[in-house]
């Protein structure tokens, strides 16, 4: 079932959009059967769990860390994952920039745009984001931006909100000119059609892949 779900899936995507496999909650036996199908690059949202499978899964995996990340977690985070797609407040990122100082390692990080709706998403707005972008961050490298559209079955609104990004991050583009500056993970199961239509280089299928979330 995995396997045949991921073929669908990657059979539908253009050439040079990126998948993350979301296999938050799901069993480390599912990743490996996606794994085994030839996917590389997986999603993860809770740092314990990350960590985890991390350790007991293939080391040539790509993680991307997805969700909402704690100061206090970083090291359970920080050491695996090759993108961190969630930095959503001042105060992570400084703290993100001060485990890589102390490592010596620099970490590939995207800024989350607040995007939908929802006052409980997390977030920076257009303003913070072109603030970061002004200052050095020595120990972190800007690879693009993440956002969630709001949690609706109106296109309308889903395909206003990745407009939205899409836009933003062209006015980024031609203003910051940042050489790493690439990456645009917009999309999820349900709308990552139009995450595509719009510009996505990421999109981030679970349920598509899984099927629904084991808890």
């Amino acid at each position: 079932m995995v396997e045949d779900n991921l073929k669908l899936v990657l059979k539908e995507l253009p050439p040079g959009v990126k998948l993350v496999a979301v296999s938050k909650f799901h069993p480390k036996e599912d990743i490996l059967k996606a794994y085994n199908a030839g996917q590389r690059l997986f999603g993860e949202n809770r740092p314990q769990e990350f960590a985890a499978k991390a350790a007991e899964l293939p080391s040539d995996i790509e993680w991307h860390f997805i969700g909402h990340l704690q100061t206090n977690k970083l090291k359970m985070v920080l050491p695996y994952a090759s993108v961190v797609e969630s930095i959503d407040s001042k105060r992570l990122l400084d703290a993100v920039e001060k485990w890589g100082s102390e490592h010596d390692k620099v970490i590939d990080v995207l800024l989350e745009l607040h995007l939908g709706a929802e006052e409980t998403k997390g977030g920076f707005t257009e303003e913070e984001i072109e603030e970061i972008l002004s200052q050095p961050y020595p120990h972190v490298c800007f690879k693009g931006l993440m956002g969630m559209a709001t949690n609706t079955d109106d296109k309308a609104v889903i395909e206003a909100d990745f407009l939205r990004i899409e836009t933003f991050k062209k006015r980024l583009d031609e203003k910051y000119h940042l050489r790493d500056f690439a990456e645009l993970s917009i999309g999820m199961s349900h709308d990552w059609p139009l995450a595509v239509r719009h510009g996505a280089t990421i999109v981030r299928i679970g349920t598509a892949i899984f099927g629904p979330r084991e808890y």
